[in-house]
């Protein structure tokens, strides 16, 4: 019988993007803000930003690297993984609070929306399943909250759906 030593879980691999922009123009700086907001980064420090290593944020992080260079900044890629699995999930902890709270949002829009007049009802499930898969596409860890305001956007759409069944009904 072997007493292997018991095995260390891993870290995953991050790709890191470090950058530093002039203040003036602020254009720049605030367009990649917005952009780094839109992926879900996780904050590192200042000007050093994480997102789980794949094709897709690999690729968006050179991009947006491009851009600083393109804006007289400074930008480099790295591939990395954190030194200890406690920094990981630290990491991964603090992206899935961010995703919880905007699934939140999310779910409580949708309530909202519940109350509203049929036109308006319709125009909002459009808007809010937009910002479903907005939300989804920068959900690396996916918390509870996510179930929720999947069932919520659900309820909604079955609202909105038994009022153009009875619409369509009532209609010559």
């Amino acid at each position: 019988m072997s007493t292997s030593p018991p095995r260390r879980a891993e870290t995953g691999e991050w790709v890191l993007l470090s950058y530093r922009l002039p203040r003036e123009p602020s254009g720049p700086r605030t367009t990649l803000w917005r952009r780094l907001k839109r992926l879900g980064v996780a904050q590192l420090s200042d000007g050093l930003v994480a997102l789980p290593a794949d094709s897709r944020t690999r690729e968006a992080l050179e991009w947006l690297a491009d851009d600083v260079l393109a804006a007289d900044g400074t930008a480099g890629l790295w591939v990395a993984r954190p030194a200890t699995v406690a920094q990981e999930r630290e990491l991964a902890t603090g992206m899935a609070a961010a995703r919880a709270a905007e699934y939140r949002d999310l779910a409580g829009a949708c309530r909202a929306a519940a109350g509203t007049d049929p036109t308006d009802r319709t125009r909002t499930l459009r808007r809010l399943r937009g910002e479903w898969r907005a939300i989804n596409r920068r959900d690396f860890f996916p918390p509870p909250e996510r179930e929720v305001a999947a069932a919520a956007l659900r309820q909604l759409a079955a609202v909105a759906a038994v009022e153009t069944v009875a619409v369509s009904e009532v209609a010559p």
